[in-house]
């Protein structure tokens, strides 16, 4: 009887131990800009910035950098609950909106929030391998379009390829709203240029999982292009491209988003430790 209570003591005391081993940290306002940049002009220096979660006491972890939504001219930078205290790091990115910038000036910002990324993360005990991209409605649109066309990384330095997986939330494939807005286009008028996703769809890209809401309850054609781009990917030869629609979920489908996300940022990391 002594010995059962001494095991179950010694079980008790472990996990305990285990659960409390991994400890957490943020860092906020971190600007990702250099310190040039940020003191000419005012708007970066203000917007662009971001915030890093992550565990102090571990060392060689995967990085999840999460994008907002808005449109491209709203929203502020997070980070959320559903991803905290998983192993990972999280970063929560702020960057310019629309109409004080050029929408593409989003996309610029993003690159240079990811390369930032890339540059400094080691410092935090985090893998520069294992870094993962993501976002929600224009987070989503921003996250393959830093993913896809590899010109807005390699401004930084940075080969897209780099990036361990994409991960878009019911982004856009087409050419995004507010940059269509910017040129006369109604929101019911789909254009593909070199501002849409699809438009750069190939072989080589990192894995990348496509999530929507359901496609009767998304926000206009938002599941039509995201399987648009699925069929596309898997056209052009890229064997990791996956499609989820969230069957009962409209275009806020964050929540039952985020276990896929984590699913297949685990995934990635199993495969590569093969």
């Amino acid at each position: 009887m002594k010995k059962k209570l001494l095991l179950l003591y010694f079980f008790f005391t472990a996990s305990i131990l285990f659960a409390q081993k991994t400890e957490y940290e943020i860092k906020s306002n971190i600007q990702y800009y250099d310190s040039a940049t940020n003191k000419n002009d005012n708007y970066i220096n203000q917007r662009c910035v971001l915030d890093i979660y992550y565990p102090k006491n571990k060392k060689g972890f995967a990085t999840i950098l999460w994008f907002h939504g808005g449109g491209l001219s709203g929203g502020h930078m997070e980070i959320p609950e559903a991803l905290k205290n998983k192993g990972f790091a999280i970063v929560g990115i702020n960057y310019r909106l629309s109409p004080k910038v050029k929408a593409a000036k989003c996309i610029e910002d993003s690159a240079a929030a990811v390369a930032w990324a890339f540059n400094n993360i080691a410092d935090y005990g985090g893998d520069p391998e294992l870094i993962f991209v993501s976002g929600h409605s224009a987070g989503g649109y921003l996250t393959s379009m830093i993913g896809l066309d590899k010109k807005w990384l390699q401004k930084e330095g940075i080969d897209a390829n780099k990036i361990a997986g994409l991960i878009p939330f019911s982004g856009q494939c087409i050419t995004h709203f507010e940059i269509r807005k910017e040129n006369g286009i109604q929101n019911t008028q789909a254009t593909i240029d070199n501002y849409a996703p699809i438009y750069h769809v190939r072989s080589d890209a990192p894995p990348i999982l496509l999530i929507t809401g359901d496609r009767e309850m998304e926000m206009l054609g938002r599941y039509e292009e995201n399987a648009y781009m699925a069929r596309m990917m898997k056209l052009v030869g890229h064997k990791q491209t996956k499609l989820f629609e969230l069957n009962g979920y409209g275009h806020g489908m964050t929540e039952p988003g985020f276990p896929l996300l984590l699913n297949e940022v685990n995934r990635i990391i199993k495969q590569r430790e093969k």
